[in-house]
C-alpha cells in the first residue's frame, strides 16, 4: 500500500506564493505519474497538474498554466507544486495523487490509484 501525505498549505494573500509537498511512503512506484487535484467547496474535484516519472513531461490545467509548477524528486519519493501569483479562486483543498503505472499523463481522477488526505489552501483578496 502507498501512503501520500501533503503539506505546505495555508493562508496567503492574493498575488502570494505557496509550495505544496507530497511525500510517499510504503510500497512506492518510482515509474508512475504523480498529480495534483483540488476541490473547492460545492465543486467537483478538478485536475491541476501532473508529471511523468522521469519529470521530463508535465501537464497543467489552463487555469493554472504559467503560475503553477509541478516537480518531483524520485530519490525522496516527493512531488511538489509551486504556486505563484495566487488568486482567490485558487482556494481549495489540494490533493496529491499517484498512479501505479507510467502510461501517459492522465487528467481524470479515475486514472489515479492513490490519494493523499489533502491540504487546505486559502487565498484572501
Amino acid at each position: 500500500q502507498v501512503q501520500l501525505v501533503e503539506s505546505g498549505g495555508g493562508l496567503v494573500q492574493a498575488g502570494g506564493s505557496l509550495r505544496l509537498s507530497c511525500a510517499a511512503s510504503g510500497r512506492t512506484f518510482s515509474r508512475n505519474v504523480k498529480g495534483w487535484f483540488r476541490q473547492a467547496p460545492g465543486k467537483e474535484r478538478e485536475f491541476v497538474a501532473a508529471i511523468t516519472w522521469s519529470g521530463s513531461s508535465t501537464y497543467y490545467a489552463d487555469s493554472v498554466k504559467g503560475r503553477f509548477t509541478i516537480s518531483r524528486d524520485n530519490a525522496e519519493n516527493t512531488v511538489y507544486l509551486q504556486m505563484n501569483s495566487l488568486k482567490p479562486e485558487d482556494t481549495a483543498v489540494y490533493y496529491c495523487a499517484a498512479t501505479k503505472t507510467s502510461g501517459g499523463i492522465p487528467t481524470s481522477r479515475r486514472a489515479y490509484d492513490y490519494w493523499g488526505q489533502g491540504t487546505q489552501v486559502t487565498v484572501s483578496s
